[in-house]
């Protein structure tokens, strides 16, 4: 396993140990930037709108984000990504 995969994998057993929303919460804030912050969540919205069928352009236009960056949302989701979101 290579050394990115590895940290990933680290990361993602960090994110299952915690189950308190303060905890996880404190844990974001620690891990990334303030730009993070916004974006990781912006993404979350664009999978949730493009789930709903909203178009690409209106969902660009409603979050302020490029359509490129729906693209990227829309086409995570065609692979089967976001099953929980």
């Amino acid at each position: 396993m290579n050394t990115e995969k590895k940290y990933l994998n680290e990361l993602i057993s960090e994110f299952i140990k915690i189950s308190d929303r303060k905890v996880m919460e404190n844990f974001l804030y620690g891990l990334l930037t303030d730009s993070e912050l916004v974006e990781v969540p912006m993404r979350v919205q664009i999978v949730k709108m493009l789930k709903k069928g909203l178009p690409h352009h209106q969902i660009a236009k409603k979050l302020g984000v490029g359509i490129a960056t729906v693209t990227r949302g829309s086409t995570e989701l065609k692979k089967g990504r976001f099953k929980y979101v």
